[in-house]
């Protein structure tokens, strides 16, 4: 039996070969070949052409390409019988891990608007922060935002996180569920979300959160494009009640060449590459969950129907 690969970008071979490098009785297929599709037991998957499941009426579990699984729920037409995996994975949190704190270090020494006054030739020395100056907070604290908060505490910042449940973590300050939100966003005076992409997290990047962070409060999305409501965080920039974002997700990606994103000064922005998955990290546990199931035993990193992630 088979694993067909369906994602929309050019890393198809990449993982195919990958794939089949490391267990060579596997077939691996792309989507776009002709393949046998009642052959076909695991779909690995990676913002999939919607609709693009249903022929495949073997399926006996859907593999993620990646940490998060928000756009198979979207999907329609994904079977809903069946198990759904995702990654989990140190390197790809000590990735996310580096791009935020190299985010942080950025805006705290002015890099972002030194680089500006660059190109328009301007000598304009400006007062920089310091880790200490700051108390950083995390939207979500799963397993990125987790490696995130210890690798914040080993620079010395002052950490704290929001999710739903309490975690235990050394000199981090935990807060869970709504009751305890706008406490968290009170004294986050840089905020990154990390948070899983689901109904009730989308669009929580809003005027109504930004307005419950302290005056000059800097935003880091490095989530999902859909947690940000765009024109909020343009007015709340606008007002001087943020100070600036950086962001590494968008709503539409490639980001559209007329967005203001583009042009607006005090937003930093990159191209959805904080934290890519990485086929030799990766492939081993694809595989132990494809032995996991041919032997009739729990997958590893299964995701929750009722949660989304």
């Amino acid at each position: 039996m088979s694993i067909v690969i369906i994602r929309q970008d050019e890393k198809i071979d990449l993982w195919k070969n990958a794939l089949s490098t490391a267990n060579s009785d596997i077939k691996i297929y792309s989507y776009l070949e002709d393949h046998p599709v009642d052959e076909i037991e695991v779909a690995m998957v990676w913002k999939h052409p919607k609709g693009s499941l249903k022929p495949y009426k073997n399926l006996k579990y859907i593999a993620s390409g990646g940490a998060g699984v928000d756009f198979i729920f979207e999907d329609p037409d994904f079977p809903k019988d069946i198990p759904i995996t995702r990654v989990v994975d140190d390197m790809l949190a000590s990735d996310m891990s580096e791009y935020v704190i190299g985010a942080i270090f950025s805006y705290l020494k002015n890099f972002n608007s030194h680089k500006i006054n660059q190109i328009n030739s301007q000598w304009n020395p400006t007062g920089y922060r310091r880790i200490t100056d700051f108390k950083v907070g995390i939207l979500g604290l799963g397993t990125l935002g987790q490696a995130l908060a210890k690798d914040l505490v080993r620079f010395g910042f002052k950490t704290q996180g929001w999710s739903n449940t309490k975690k235990v973590l050394p000199q981090v300050n935990s807060f869970a569920g709504p009751l305890e939100l706008d406490a968290f966003l009170a004294t986050s005076e840089i905020v990154i979300c990390l948070l899983p992409l689901t109904p009730k997290t989308k669009g929580i990047l809003n005027t109504t959160l930004f307005e419950k962070l302290p005056m000059g409060a800097y935003v880091i999305n490095v989530a999902r494009g859909g947690h940000l409501v765009d024109e909020d965080l343009i007015k709340m920039i606008d007002k001087g009640h943020v100070s600036g974002a950086c962001l590494d997700v968008f709503h539409e990606e490639p980001l559209p060449e007329n967005h203001p994103f583009w042009q607006h000064k005090k937003i930093h922005i990159t191209p959805h590459c904080a934290s890519v998955s990485d086929t030799q990290s990766v492939v081993p546990q694809i595989l132990e969950n494809y032995k996991r199931m041919k032997a009739g035993k729990e997958l590893l990193h299964l995701v929750s129907f009722k949660s989304g992630y």
